[in-house]
């Protein structure tokens, strides 16, 4: 069954007359008779019932036809969907580590879901592996990651630098150099975090002992911190969004440096449009970000 077949059964219908819908189709006759035969014989029933000159749809070419006039409609779709000069359309799944889908994203999504209605966007959150591996087997169309995956399938362009904020609970007080973090309880993300790795390697450097407690969710890492069980080391859009909480004092100290934030796509997907209106609504938002507190940082060493 082909398109070109369904096309010429679809015709023949409306019209009744294999000669009127030659015209219309601006082929030879003979040619729509011997391809609705060829379908007839492969779907193995009659589609047509002569009557007089005419011919008259057939009850299986009826039900046929409902069938056909779908088929050729998304037919349709899927050419004006994949015209360089439509608006981007269909489904596009993204993803984001969660430092980025809570502290820079919600007015970004917002923003693409009212310029481009007709995009079926599909976010999910996991860490910089899970989103690397999920992009790399087609299975999300990007992803927002907080470190250069070196992957061999993936494009990634630099967004912005995410400066680092200590954050503890007033009780605690002044964090100025590494040695105050010696003997408190830290909350961090699990190993593979690159925000956990730069704590680690600075309290390294310093030769400060730790203890770290894994745990998978900002909001729980922040209620611990504010409830003073102990301290954390979080991106500056996190802390942003949740000091209003309460409890919670911010402390940037230059030598903690800030981390590089990649977009990551397949190099093999092709053409993609709403995922690249998707990259532009990013290029836009970020340029010029570089490296930004804004008004995270209680206290700034």
């Amino acid at each position: 069954m082909e398109l070109a077949q369904l096309t010429m059964f679809k015709v023949v219908a409306e019209q009744g007359s294999i000669v009127q819908a030659s015209k219309l189709l601006h082929c030879v006759p003979s040619n729509i008779t011997n391809r609705i035969k060829l379908l007839e014989r492969e779907l193995g029933v009659p589609l047509f019932i002569r009557k007089g000159r005419g011919l008259v749809i057939s009850p299986s070419g009826t039900l046929l036809l409902g069938y056909a006039n779908r088929i050729l409609s998304l037919c349709q779709e899927a050419r004006r969907a994949l015209d360089p000069e439509a608006a981007p359309a269909g489904p596009l799944r993204i993803g984001a580590i969660e430092s980025s889908a809570t502290g820079r994203l919600p007015a970004l999504l917002s923003r693409y879901h009212h310029e481009y209605p007709t995009v079926d966007l599909q976010f999910s959150t996991g860490t910089w592996s899970q989103l690397v591996a999920k992009v790399a087997d087609h299975q999300l169309d990007g992803a927002i990651i907080a470190v250069d995956s070196n992957h061999p399938d993936l494009e990634h362009l630099a967004l912005y630098e995410e400066a680092l904020v200590l954050i503890a609970s007033p009780t605690v007080g002044k964090i100025t150099q590494p040695q105050d973090l010696a003997g408190k309880p830290l909350f961090m993300w699990p190993d593979g975090c690159p925000y956990r790795q730069a704590l680690e390697q600075w309290l390294n450097k310093h030769q400060v002992p730790f203890n770290i407690t894994s745990i998978a969710s900002y909001g729980t890492i922040l209620g611990c911190v504010s409830a003073g069980a102990g301290v954390s080391l979080v991106p500056a859009g996190v802390f942003e969004q949740f000091k209003h909480m309460g409890n919670i004092n911010g402390f940037s100290l230059n030598p903690l440096k800030p981390v590089q934030n990649y977009f990551v796509w397949n190099k093999h997907t092709g053409a993609h449009r709403a995922k690249d209106a998707f990259v532009w609504l990013l290029e836009g938002e970020f340029k010029g970000f570089g490296s930004v507190l804004g008004n995270a940082a209680g206290y700034e060493i």
